[in-house]
């Protein structure tokens, strides 16, 4: 079968088209699926781009959807099929974080979805929301899932909340999706104004261009009257929390889920504590916090915002399409 694997020294050009034997018939408790979609996440990027190294030959891609074609003995949950789709922790099942690490994390630790049939336990993919095409339910392994969670797993999000996002990728536009779904009330940065106008499309109720307003966390606060937003999703990191902080209201919560502006840097400490407001990191989520998601989904009739899908043997233009910023939404590949 054909598979995308990652060669040394790690780039975009050490992407490679080949040939793996076929995984064969799945064992007790596992299923086969054929994959016919993913989606990029920056997690991705750094893997194939070596900022998060991994092994040779590896085989990228950390979301994948698809139809189960045949399950192994004791399995009962799915039947062949179905429409399935990945979990990006497929070891932790419920319950608190247990994982800090990437390690069985597929597309890092273990090989991921860019190929065309895997073999695994049935506890590693959960079912796809229904009505959704196979690129469309990867966008919820990683991006859709990291919103929900720290939105409303986490965050406790209820309508008339007032939550911030950072900028217009995957996670920040499930999120608005999420949000106004869920009844709250959205603002959003970026640097693009045409980026902004698209955002408002969808239901974002104050939109700020960061360039324009350095600023930009107390425009936010005072456009709540001074209160501060109840929710933020953090996904810039050290360059951008200063100004989520200031954005928070008292008592407040911050995810902090991305690195988009480096990996360390300064907390700004006192103002944190002055605001009372709960800064909680997270990865992703369990795979029950994903089965929680996908009821939602098929309950509110959400679908993800795909601004660009490539086929599996331009990956590599996929990522490059990635690295640009130019994408708005999620950027799907499928097969």
């Amino acid at each position: 079968m054909k598979v995308i694997t990652l060669r040394s020294p790690v780039g975009l050009d050490t992407l490679r088209s080949d040939e793996r034997a076929d995984p064969g018939d799945p064992g007790p408790g596992m299923i086969r699926v054929a994959i016919h979609g993913s989606s990029l996440n920056f997690h991705d990027l750094g893997v194939v781009t070596g900022k998060m190294p991994s092994e040779d030959g590896r085989v990228p891609l950390s979301d994948g959807a698809g139809i189960v074609e045949r399950i192994g003995d004791g399995v009962t949950e799915f039947a062949v099929g179905d429409h399935v789709v990945s979990c990006f922790f497929p070891d932790w099942q419920a319950g608190p974080p247990t994982i800090g690490d990437f390690s069985r994390t597929p597309g890092d630790g273990i090989d991921g979805f860019a190929q065309e049939h895997v073999v695994l336990p049935a506890t590693a993919f959960t079912l796809a929301p229904r009505g959704y095409v196979s690129v469309e339910a990867a966008t919820i392994t990683t991006a859709g899932l990291t919103a929900w969670r720290a939105l409303v797993v986490d965050g406790g999000l209820k309508a008339g909340d007032t939550v911030l996002l950072l900028g217009t990728g995957g996670v920040s536009i499930w999120a608005l999706q999420i949000a106004k779904a869920m009844g709250a009330i959205v603002a959003i940065t970026s640097s693009s104004d045409l980026k902004l106008a698209r955002a408002k499309a969808l239901g974002a109720d104050f939109t700020v261009n960061y360039r324009e307003n350095q600023d930009w966390g107390h425009k936010v606060a005072a456009w709540t009257g001074g209160r501060g937003v109840d929710h933020v999703v953090e996904v810039g990191g050290p360059a951008t929390l200063a100004q989520s902080v200031a954005a928070v209201r008292i008592g407040g919560h911050i995810s902090l889920i991305g690195v988009l502006t480096g990996r360390g840097g300064e907390v700004p400490t006192a103002a944190l504590m002055a605001k009372q407001a709960r800064l909680q990191g997270l990865i992703v989520g369990s795979r029950a916090d994903q089965q929680a998601f996908v009821r939602a989904l098929d309950a509110t009739g959400i679908r993800p915002i795909i601004d660009r899908r490539f086929p599996l043997n331009r990956l590599a233009d996929a990522f490059a399409f990635e690295m640009s910023g130019e994408h708005f939404g999620k950027i799907g590949v499928e097969w």
